[in-house]
């Protein structure tokens, strides 16, 4: 049955890929974009079909009234995808603050603020499916990228709660995990804080320079992961959690079994803090 999907970022990478998918299986997508140029690529992709509009989503003030206007234009919105994000690298110390508030508005904010915009129609509706892109990196941890992995964990925990708060709606939720994808995340689009303490130089610039050398050679294919998403939303029961690619899948069950691991081995100190 066709739907209708909103997909942020639909110009490039993930988005782009997710967005054709669905257009190709016959689906209505609108999709945001940056400006006018792209928002005329986009709707020349399916008559009728493809919509797009002008959105930045930390200009979390516009996102309800434009979804407001789809709703009226388009019609209802089936699936949200919320896919808009970037990365940012950077050890801790030697990263600004502001920037780790940019990197919670765009992928931890803005995904909010798009959820709450379609939320009260399809709760109306009693169906929907939303959908939070992520990341490995809302499991796993590596040097260098903590404000990312901060921004995908806190949206890996806001996706799971929501799914609990809305099961009873009919309204499903997934937070979708891909690990390394032939994307621009490692490239154009990921923003690098600047270096200046040599402490780090022995642990850091060895994992920033293997990042830029991978960046367009990963082995995760962005059009096999939109057939994945396509396959979530036909599902009767789709997982809340689902992970992308295979290095995604080693690395997060390795994670979840060191961390069994450790919780074991400190068993007796964690029992320990109850009242008498």
């Amino acid at each position: 049955m066709s739907k209708t999907f909103l997909i942020t970022g639909v110009s490039s990478g993930f988005g782009q890929a997710f967005a054709q998918a669905a257009l190709d299986a016959g689906h209505t997508v609108v999709g945001t974009v940056r400006n006018d140029a792209a928002r005329s690529a986009f709707a020349a992709l399916a008559a009728e079909r493809a919509h797009a509009i002008v959105l930045d989503v930390t200009q979390f003030d516009a996102i309800a009234p434009a979804v407001a206007a789809i709703t009226q234009t388009v019609g209802p919105i089936d699936v949200l995808v919320n896919n808009a994000g970037y990365g940012h690298e950077g050890t801790l110390e030697e990263s600004p603050l502001d920037d780790m508030r940019r990197q919670f508005d765009v992928n931890v904010f803005g995904a909010v603020a798009m959820i709450k915009a379609v939320l009260p129609a399809m709760r109306e509706r009693r169906s929907g499916h939303i959908i939070n892109i992520t990341s490995m990196g809302g499991f796993i941890t590596m040097p260098g990228i903590a404000y990312y992995c901060g921004s995908k964990f806190a949206l890996e925990g806001i996706t799971e709660t929501l799914a609990k708060e809305v099961a009873g709606f009919g309204i499903k939720v997934t937070a979708v995990a891909p690990g390394s994808f032939r994307t621009d995340w490692a490239g154009r689009s990921m923003v690098r804080a600047g270096r200046s303490i040599s402490d780090y130089d022995a642990l850091f610039d060895p994992i920033r320079e293997a990042r830029e050398m991978k960046s367009g050679k990963q082995a995760g294919d962005p059009r096999k992961a939109a057939q994945a998403l396509l396959a979530i939303v036909a599902a009767n029961n789709p997982p809340v959690h689902l992970l992308l690619g295979n290095d995604a899948f080693d690395l997060v069950k390795s994670k979840l079994a060191a961390l069994n691991a450790e919780i074991d081995a400190w068993e007796a100190l964690s029992r320990s803090t109850d009242f008498a």
